[in-house]
């Protein structure tokens, strides 16, 4: 059982809570590397008298082979990847208008780059391997650094052109976490990744690179973690605590919907972007591979009360579990409110003259229509027929007719500060979650009469079905639209366009 003990804020700049005490929050959690957390608490260098101040170098965060306790005893440990040698996901943890700084170094033996999930980032920094940079081969290292223009909640995912899922199912993945510059009273600020494993009986990791994983649904695992350790991760917290959960979602391809048992929740943020704080309906979200969620929670004012985060998977798989223990939390508060909002982002999006195009995602793996005929007949124990695919393996998928590769050109290119809308047409047999690189978008309702009143930045496509987004093309540089599911964007999933 990991269990904190939420400390009342005691800062005094403001009534916000201490940076002191969220670090102790987080690292109650174990959450936080030892080089991440230098970033986040290290004291400057004084300047020598008389010269230039002297700039601090980077914290180094190894990406290693090492080994997890993924199932109990006697089973062997899983060989997977990590930073740091730490089977947890690095939370990086920063204030607004801090910058990040950290020099990634490549211990392992297939070429790696971390894409900043969410971050409206400078180009160069975006982390796409074989678009915006060079891919970090082994033995190399890599520096980012760049300063997140908003506040908010982000992933740390690996992608690299055709080299994506392994890193990301033998377990690379972390969370950026960028503080309001005024953030909201509450007793602790905790992140949650959750991420799932496809295990073999030995406790070896399944084989990569299996196109019919690519084809389908992706390479969905046998085991879920949040935070490196099997579910549900137990803790304990004082009766009436308010916590600010930060979940995010850095499985390969399990997507899933949340659901939420014994307190009540408000959303806060949605992708990292703030929101007019919402209950969600019945109780449930949608938890696509990419998505974040911050949820302010107030929990029970009674002792040995118990809260639980729930997926949707199969009857039910709890990922955590909240009991209240001790002294009950007296300190009067406010009602749970909006978190304040990202000044950057326009006040509204003027469709009238924006730049339309038509994104059309085929492809995949699909049952032949014989195998479909023959199967209606079939004897109801007899197995369903496989779904099969055709043509090169490495090319499953396609956007507008092309399957994408190192060396795609973009599908159109706007000068930066034109409205963009984008008809999203999904006629694969699955459903697709997409992300768009260095924007945040509207989901847009039919008639172009308004839209959601979230930002995004990751959404599922269903089926058959047709979204439009509206964005403003605000941040040069060349920037993909891409499965978040690994798998899929391996095998042709991701398109580009061009900003100027």
């Amino acid at each position: 059982m990991t269990s904190f003990r939420p400390v009342p804020p005691t800062d005094p700049r403001g009534g916000t809570p201490s940076r002191r005490t969220l670090l102790a929050t987080a690292a109650a959690f174990g959450l936080l590397p030892e080089a991440v957390q230098a970033q986040a608490t290290a004291p400057e260098k004084p300047a020598t008298p008389g010269s230039a101040p002297a700039e601090a170098a980077p914290p180094s965060l190894p990406a290693t082979p090492g080994k997890a306790r993924l199932r109990p005893e006697p089973a062997a440990e899983t060989p997977i990847w990590c930073f740091d040698g730490k089977t947890v996901p690095p939370l990086v943890r920063i204030k607004l208008g801090q910058p990040v700084r950290l020099k990634i170094e490549n211990r392992t033996d297939k070429p790696l780059s971390l894409h900043w999930h969410g971050v409206r980032n400078v180009n160069a920094m975006d982390g796409v391997g074989g678009v915006t940079q060079a891919p970090i081969q082994p033995g190399a290292d890599f520096l980012y650094q760049f300063t997140p223009p908003d506040a908010g909640t982000y992933l740390i995912r690996p992608l690299v052109v055709g080299g994506s899922s392994e890193p990301s199912g033998r377990g690379l993945a972390g969370m950026l976490i960028v503080e309001e510059a005024n953030p909201p009273l509450v007793d602790a600020d905790v992140g949650l990744v959750m991420q799932d494993w496809r295990l073999e009986d030995d406790a070896g990791l399944m084989p990569f690179g299996q196109p019919l994983f690519a084809g389908t649904n992706g390479r969905l695992g046998n085991l879920v973690t949040v935070n490196g350790k099997p579910v549900p991760d137990t803790f304990a917290a004082r009766p009436g605590a308010r916590v600010r959960l930060r979940l995010g979602n850095a499985c390969n391809a399990r997507g899933t919907r949340l659901r939420f048992e014994g307190v009540k929740v408000y959303v806060a943020a949605v992708d990292g972007q703030p929101t007019d704080t919402f209950e969600p309906l019945r109780a449930t979200l949608p938890f696509p591979p990419g998505t974040r969620y911050d949820l302010m929670v107030d929990l029970p004012e009674q002792e040995d009360a118990t809260c639980s985060i729930i997926a949707l998977v199969g009857q039910g798989l709890t990922l955590a579990t909240v009991a209240t223990k001790g002294a009950k939390i007296t300190e009067k508060r406010p009602p749970i409110g909006p978190i304040g909002e990202n000044k950057r982002l326009p006040a509204e999006i003027k469709l009238q003259n924006a730049l339309r195009r038509d994104v059309v995602i085929t492809g995949g793996a699909f049952v032949p229509k014989a195998a479909k005929e023959a199967a209606k007949d079939a004897p109801k124990d007899k197995p369903a027929p496989e779904p099969v695919y055709t043509g090169d393996p490495q090319k499953i998928w396609s956007v507008n007719g092309t399957s994408a590769t190192t060396g795609l050109q973009p599908i159109f290119t706007v000068k930066r500060g034109q409205v963009v809308v984008l008809a999203l047409r999904n006629e694969t047999a699955f459903p697709q979650a997409l992300h768009l690189h260095g924007h945040c978008f509207r989901l847009l309702h039919p008639l172009d009469d308004g839209w959601e009143p979230y930002w995004l930045d990751t959404f599922q496509l269903l089926e058959g079905r047709t979204a439009r987004i509206g964005f403003l093309a605000d941040n040069p540089g060349r920037w993909l639209i891409s499965a978040t599911v690994l798998e899929r964007f391996d095998t042709g999933l991701w398109t580009m366009f061009e900003v100027t």
